[in-house]
């Protein structure tokens, strides 16, 4: 399975919590998650999305440290098997 098919089913099932999956870029800031989850409920959470089997970088990691030390969730998503997890962990389920 691709990233891009990961990324896409992360999206659906966002959609299906009447959430948002926006693609999160920040322009001058290397290493940020690929997504942005918003849901009802002022609820958000930051997820990397990476193909089967496949880790972070080492910026990567650093950034998701830096985000959490904020008090942010950060998930790293490799298989879509966990993405109703993952909302339910950023919906506070």
């Amino acid at each position: 399975m691709l990233e891009k098919q990961i990324e896409h089913k992360l999206l659906t099932e966002t959609r299906k919590k009447s959430g948002l999956c926006l693609k999160f870029v920040s322009p001058g800031l290397n290493g940020v998650p690929d997504r942005l989850i918003l849901l009802p409920g002022g609820r958000m959470g930051f997820v990397e999305v990476k193909k089967p089997g496949k880790s972070p970088g080492a910026l990567q990691l650093q950034r998701h440290k830096q985000i959490r030390s904020l008090g942010f969730q950060v998930f790293v998503l490799d298989d879509p098997g966990d993405i109703g997890g993952i909302l339910n962990a950023i919906q506070g389920s």
